[in-house]
């Protein structure tokens, strides 16, 4: 699908960024796989890795989501973009909400227009379950996000952009994640935790990609696609990391939840179910592709349906969790013992 392509992704360098750069590489052979992104240290040091001499694909731009005509520049010739540029910390988001606003919400709407501008085939913007039933900013500016991104398509006319997002909670061991966080905190043996009830889903940072790559191919332009994953008890996270600390619960912080909650129930109302994902369809006239996915094996969700972390279906045990902290230190020799 991305063979002789040219592909952009804002945010480039982050952590996902480089992740898909790596399976892009992987998978395909585009023409080009510009990277986006605000910040040349990060640019320079991510050329180490992916060495434009070794791979001749590479491009690496400086620019900022924030700036539509630098978009309109970066956007020339390109056929599908992966915007996973975001301000992404809540108490950051919080102090400061207006950086929150341009960067997540003005950011959003320079890349539709500039995708549209110059015909861009193919967006697909990453969001949070933050986004659903929002209750800090990063999550209302998410939502106003992925409102903008599904009104995109009504949006691009003739032009033929069609956009679609990815929604996903937070992915393990990314940097402010779980794991990381009690790794640090094991060596004086004792781990904070913020409610003992709380619950999270459950995604590695590679499947994260492969589902926005998987997304890339079978969307049609208005949908939001959600996977299906486990979850698992904050608890079972301390006990995998260190069984002999002791655990202090120290409460919620603000803007955080007990549980994730990725579709709401307002929401199922629109969504189908597949086998290994969720696709929640646009509320507007001119989506026609129910027929179409119930055809292929799409069901509708019951009334009262909610996708949340802790009614979820599918759950971690404590081995898996034990394997994956195992995994997450091979990668991270850092946080050994």
């Amino acid at each position: 699908m991305l063979n002789g392509k040219n592909i952009l992704i804002t945010g480039g360098t982050g952590s996902f960024g480089k992740m898909t750069v790596e399976l892009i590489l992987e998978r395909y052979r585009p023409h080009k796989l510009i990277i986006f992104s605000r910040d040349e240290l990060k640019q320079f040091e991510m050329g180490q890795s992916f060495n434009v001499e070794r791979h001749r694909c590479i491009r690496y731009f400086l620019g900022d989501v924030r700036d539509q005509e630098r978009l309109i520049e970066a956007f020339h010739g390109v056929d599908v973009v992966i915007h996973a540029a975001a301000l992404k910390q809540v108490p950051a988001a919080e102090y400061n909400p207006f950086e929150a606003i341009k960067t997540n919400v003005l950011g959003a709407q320079n890349v539709i227009r500039a995708a549209i501008r110059q015909r861009v085939g193919k967006v697909i913007a990453l969001s949070t379950d933050k986004a659903a039933n929002p209750v800090n900013l990063y999550g209302a500016t998410k939502l106003c996000s992925d409102k903008l991104f599904v009104a995109g398509n009504a949006m691009s006319g003739d032009a033929g952009s069609r956009f679609s997002v990815v929604r996903y909670g937070n992915v393990v061991g990314s940097r402010g994640s779980v794991i990381p966080f009690f790794l640090r905190q094991r060596r004086n043996g004792v781990l904070t935790i913020t409610d003992p009830r709380m619950t999270r889903f459950s995604l590695t940072l590679r499947e994260g990609v492969e589902f926005v790559l998987d997304n890339l191919e079978r969307m049609h332009g208005g949908e939001v696609f959600i996977p299906r994953i486990p979850s698992y008890r904050i608890t079972d996270v301390a006990k995998a990391v260190a069984p002999e600390a002791r655990t202090e619960v120290v409460g919620i912080r603000p803007g955080e939840k007990l549980h994730e909650l990725m579709i709401p129930e307002d929401e199922a109302r629109q969504t189908l179910e597949f086998p290994g994902y969720f696709v929640i369809q646009p509320d507007f006239p001119w989506w026609k592709k129910e027929t179409e996915m119930l055809n292929a094996g799409a069901k509708t969700c019951p009334d009262g349906f909610s996708y949340r972390s802790d009614t979820n279906d599918r759950w971690l045990s404590l081995a898996d969790l034990e394997g994956l902290v195992t995994e997450f230190v091979a990668e991270h020799p850092e946080y050994g013992r």
